[in-house]
């Protein structure tokens, strides 16, 4: 079995060096060949340069260099795209994904599976980021509409092949989760032991946690549109109810609330309006990205042999 391992590159020029050694000693007993792709997706840091030398050094390191930082999954788009051989294996570049993990993943696929997940025994990460984990993954179960795939992870390993069904995808909002599910159903995961940052701190602040959900959510599912329609209908149901409580009330006792009553209802069906117009607001967000133009990732410079892939 042919490997080729992409990995995202941002401010890691003190890990990428020992990430590389490490490969170098568990990718051989794995594979007859193998390639290492290191995408940097414009690092501010020296990451680049760091890349250059290892490629120089090791004849199985490739180095794609992208013009601007375009985000984790485009860089990883970019490589997965690079890659030559029939297995692909996908991880972080801070040392938390351990290389000697990648026979568990790569064992799951000769079981059958098409795309094998590396889930960590125990999160290094703090209890909002666990939490956040969890809901990342509720979101991409909602938007590739398998119930089955809720372990998902950065550290993955798929068939090659799958890229197929996703080749001439063309937009700068990249799910590298989502698209695999064009391709496949068969997923599947594994526990891994997954070790605490070694050097910084994760790039993936609060804000862009949320940001990348809503992505999830309005780029590769109808789901929220649906999710609006209820909304809409459940207070029409409401408004219904209320039109009979001011019927009932002017009956019976002659009068009907006044301002108070005004009032709420306003309130309640002006935040159901918003509520439905942000929603429609997010997917003409997308469309507007979609027909701009923008492209996922453009390659500034590759190191020597390298098979980088335009979008």
């Amino acid at each position: 079995m042919r490997c080729s391992v992409v990995i995202p590159v941002y401010k890691s020029q003190a890990t990428l060096a020992l990430l590389v050694d490490r490969l170098g000693q568990v990718l051989p007993s794995l594979s007859e060949a193998f390639e290492v792709i290191l995408v940097d997706d414009c690092s501010p840091d020296g990451s680049w340069q760091v890349v250059q030398a290892l490629a120089d050094s090791h004849p199985w390191v490739q180095g794609i260099h992208l013009m601007r930082n375009f985000g984790q999954h485009a860089a990883t788009l970019c490589g997965i795209r690079a890659a030559r051989y029939e297995v692909t294996v996908t991880m972080d570049d801070d040392l938390q994904h351990p290389p000697e993990e990648i026979p568990h993943l790569l064992a799951k696929l000769d079981e059958g599976a098409d795309v094998v997940y590396g889930v960590p025994r125990q999160r290094p990460h703090s209890w909002w980021r666990n939490l956040a984990s969890v809901a990342s993954k509720l979101i991409v179960s909602a938007a590739i509409g398998l119930k089955t795939v809720r372990d998902v992870s950065a550290f993955r390993a798929f068939r090659t092949e799958l890229r197929q069904a996703f080749e001439s995808y063309d937009n700068p909002d990249v799910m590298i989760d989502v698209l695999l599910s064009w391709g496949t159903t068969r997923f599947t995961a594994v526990p891994v032991d997954e070790q605490p940052r070694a050097v910084g701190a994760s790039n993936y602040t609060l804000g862009r946690l949320i940001r990348m959900y809503l992505l999830y959510l309005t780029n590769f599912s109808t789901k929220p549109l649906r999710f609006s329609n209820i909304v809409g209908f459940l207070f029409t149901l409401l408004g219904f109810g209320g039109f009979v409580y001011v019927l009932t009330i002017y009956f019976t006792a002659g009068s009907v609330p006044g301002f108070p009553f005004l009032a709420s209802v306003i309130l309640i069906f002006s935040g159901a309006q918003l509520f439905a117009l942000g929603i429609i607001g997010e997917y003409l967000a997308r469309v507007f990205e979609r027909t701009a133009g923008r492209r996922p990732y453009i390659v500034a410079k590759t190191t020597a042999g390298s098979q980088a892939a335009r979008p």
